[in-house]
């Protein structure tokens, strides 16, 4: 492991993905749960070579001017993410066989070209010609004087093809696997009480010979190979060109990126792989890395699930029990605030406050940020049926959310289309903030209401990410985001309004500078031997300057305690530290997204839940809003919620130096899965 003051954010990014890869190597996890971590091990992979070794890649070509803010060269990252990479990739195929011969005891059986019966070849055999026959171009790639760009979201068969005679010099092609148009999944003829799949990739292989035999070939074989490649959208600056017209040339750029990582077969012919590497311009730096059979394992979280005789234990989200037997949302948020935990509530009561605003006649406007959208969005049906109903609507959508552009670009003139003012966001700097605001005049009088959250407008991912929701009528969170949403529609005039915030700790103006002063109150505090406490469960913790601040209050005597799902950059373990920092990594059923972050103060505790995670984009580079907590219950019930996180002892492991990703071990004989007993705890307050 490198030596430095903090743990370099990429090899952090790579332990967290470990421990991915832990819940799918977990016996006690069904295992149509451990196919799909292994899937989301994949994806979650391939994204983090499309985006940060590309983006080491092109430090290394910029220079010394690329990387003055690391402490280590991004050619010595890239040769321990090679290193880190090739060994998770062994534990992930020793963990896929493993599966496997559990699937078999299933009776669940996935089987290749080669161990088809005769029923089910002649499956094969018509399935191919009705359904992929039409859908596969082979290339042959010899005969082609430039070499095809191949896409980063597919997979390829590269096949070679030859004559037992030796008669005529062999060949080679390659067959794009069309897994964006049919299932990766065939499920085949079987004998009562088994279930055989065979993948796509292998159908084609079994038809090899009806594909090429008119060249003359009667030997064929055939090697998945994937490439990938830099995902990161250069925006040129150009003035005349609209950013829609720099996103959709940079959309289609982004698909011609430079390869960063290419992964075969390791059975390939080395003759073929030899041609293609030299062919695609490829060298050793390139991440070249042999793998198992299969590819494209992101897949394999749509696995079906019709083959397993279990029904899931994910227990359904429940109507918050302020909201349940009431007649509109909006009648309680105007008394009072309420605090929505996703999953474990129903995010219909979100689309249900933006439907009673749609069709409310008092209700004058409406204004909201959107970052990720579902594909079908109930929240974007609500806004145009406002638009219709008189409503001014106003969306501020971020084009820039990285891997959604394009649907976000169809979003934006869907809204257009409907009459919804659209801003598109700011140059240089995304918009993040979760943020909702609604007015409305009852007799004479206007009343802003709205809600401030941590989470997507996404109903389907709202069933599997952790986070929190506040809906309020606050006057002075209200106000604030007012003046967020005035500096949106005009960042260029009036930047003033967000450092006119009084209430909300708004990034770029004032998160980190409030930040630093709340630390340094708790370090002042136990300067004073004082009791001094924080609290912090973050997405990502990377940012320099906030961890100086944290070991300067650990050292200080500071409690400190964090719960950190993702990239953790913080040495936590250090003899001047002089109480011991606890921070945990949960890694469950449902994505950890929630921020939540709380002071001691003195025992007049400071909570807040925030769309910021302390990295530098977060901090200095993206809208972001902090949101304090000022309902005592509700106080609480955050509280209450990370305590029980914090005392998770089957899902947690612990963040230490080494990345070493141990689980916690119950210090007792209660054992506390976190996800759970929180389902729990919320599940009670519904008789209370």
């Amino acid at each position: 492991m490198l030596k430095q003051k903090v743990i370099v954010r990429d090899l952090s990014w790579l332990s967290f993905n470990s421990r991915v890869l832990q819940e799918a190597a977990d016996e006690t996890v069904p295992l149509r749960e451990r196919i799909k971590f292994l899937g989301i091990f994949s994806n979650n992979l391939d994204e983090f070579f499309r985006v940060r070794v590309a983006t080491l890649k092109r430090m290394i070509e910029v220079g010394d001017r690329g990387h003055m803010h690391l402490e280590v060269s991004p050619g010595i990252i890239l040769e321990e993410i090679q290193e880190k990479v090739v060994e998770q990739q062994k534990e992930f195929d020793r963990i896929w066989n493993e599966i496997l011969r559990e699937l078999k005891k299933e009776r669940i059986i996935l089987i290749n070209d080669k161990q088809l019966n005769k029923a089910q070849q002649h499956f094969v055999t018509d399935y191919f010609n009705d359904e992929i026959r039409s859908n596969i171009v082979p290339l042959m790639i010899e005969s082609i004087q430039a070499f095809p760009t191949l896409s980063d979201k597919s997979i390829y068969l590269a096949c070679k093809m030859s004559k037992k005679d030796k008669s005529i010099p062999q060949r080679f092609a390659l067959v794009s696997v069309p897994t964006r148009r049919l299932s990766r999944f065939v499920i085949l003829p079987s004998k009562e009480n088994e279930h055989h799949i065979i993948l796509l990739e292998d159908v084609i292989r079994f038809c090899l010979p009806s594909i090429f035999s008119y060249f003359g070939y009667d030997v064929f074989s055939a090697h998945i190979i994937k490439v990938t490649r830099d995902a990161e959208i250069d925006i040129d600056n150009d003035i005349s060109t609209s950013i829609i017209q720099k996103l959709e040339k940079g959309l289609k750029n982004r698909k011609k990126g430079k390869p960063v990582r290419f992964i075969f077969d390791k059975e390939i012919d080395v003759a073929l792989l030899s041609y293609l590497i030299k062919r695609m311009g490829l060298s050793g730096k390139d991440n070249l890395i042999p793998g198992g059979r299969i590819h494209n394992f992101k897949d394999f979280i749509n696995f079906p699930d019709s083959v397993f005789n279990y029904k899931s234990s994910r227990k359904k989200p429940f109507i918050h029990p302020l909201l349940k037997n009431i007649n509109r949302v909006t009648d309680v948020i105007l008394e009072k605030d309420v605090l929505l935990n996703f999953p474990y509530h129903s995010f219909d009561s979100l689309i249900d406050l933006v439907r009673e605003a749609a069709i409310d006649p008092e209700v004058k406007s409406i204004k909201i940020t959107c970052y990720r959208l579902a594909p079908r969005s109930k929240i974007i049906n609500a806004l145009t049926n406002a638009v219709r109903n008189g409503k001014e609507v106003t969306v501020v959508i971020e084009l820039r959310a990285r891997f959604d552009e394009e649907a976000n670009i169809e979003w934006k003139k869907e809204l257009e289309e409907a009459g919804v003012n659209v801003f598109i966001g700011i140059p240089n700097m995304k918009v993040h903030a979760k943020i909702c605001l609604i007015k409305k005049i009852i007799n004479g009088r206007t009343i802003h209401y709205g809600f401030v959250g941590t989470c997507n407008l996404n109903e389907r991912t709202a069933k599997i990410y952790g986070d929190h929701c506040l809906l309020t009528s606050d006057r002075f969170i209200m106000a604030d985001v007012n003046r967020i949403f005035n500096y949106l529609e005009q960042p260029k005039t009036r930047i003033a309004l967000l450092r006119a915030c009084k209430t909300l700790l708004v990034s770029p103006v004032s998160l980190r500078r409030q930040l630093v002063q709340l630390i340094d109150k708790e370090i002042k505090a136990a300067n004073a031997k004082k009791a001094a406490a924080i609290t912090i469960k973050l997405n990502s913790l990377s940012d320099e300057l906030l961890i100086d601040k944290l070991y300067e209050a650990a050292k200080a005597g500071v409690e400190i305690k964090m719960v950190i799902r993702g990239i953790y950059c913080m040495l936590t373990e250090n003899k001047k530290f002089k109480i011991p920092v606890q921070a945990i990594s949960i890694v469950d059923e449902y994505l950890e997204h929630a921020r939540v972050i709380i002071f001691y103060n003195g025992g007049k505790e400071k909570v807040y839940i925030s769309s910021a995670d302390w990295m530098v984009r977060n901090l200095d580079h993206r809208i972001e809003v902090t949101c304090p907590i000022f309902e005592q219950n509700i106080q609480r019930e955050l509280k209450d919620i990370l305590q029980i996180q914090l005392a998770d002892n089957i899902k947690a492991r612990k963040l230490d130096n080494a990345l070493s990703n141990q689980y916690v071990n119950p210090r007792n004989t209660k054992k506390v899965r976190s996800q759970v007993d929180i389902y729990n705890y919320l599940y009670r307050k519904l008789s209370t």
